[in-house]
């Protein structure tokens, strides 16, 4: 069986790509989220940590799609391309679930009611 490659150019560096991907996904969803925060669709610290997510999370799925272009570049590199789109995902997913969990830390922490002791 002939194994098939795609010429994906000259690999290359993830590492800068990472980085671009962060600034572009800051630009944007810090241009969106301003607007919201403007309009008072949210709270500014709201927009501050959507921005941030959205900026981890574009840098991941750049350094992610270059990773795995690279990989599909290089003869027996399916395997190693669909590892690196796993990562990718997962690392991504864990940011969701992450802010998940923080968002159900903090609700369950202004819910609580703590008890003062009154001295007589």
């Amino acid at each position: 069986m002939k194994e098939i490659t795609i010429d994906t150019g000259a690999p290359r560096n993830v590492l800068g790509h990472v980085i671009s991907g962060a600034v572009a996904s800051a630009v944007i969803s810090g241009a969106i989220n301003y607007k919201k925060a403007q309009s008072r669709q949210i709270t500014k610290n709201e927009a501050i940590k959507d921005t941030f997510k959205r900026t981890s999370q574009g840098a991941i799925a750049t350094g992610t799609a270059i990773a795995t272009a690279n990989y599909l570049g290089q003869k027996g590199g399916l395997f190693k391309a669909l590892t690196a789109a796993s990562i990718g995902m997962m690392g991504i997913y864990a940011l969701e679930v992450i802010e998940e969990k923080l968002d159900q830390k903090y609700l369950t922490n202004e819910n609580c009611h703590i008890e003062e002791e009154v001295y007589e």
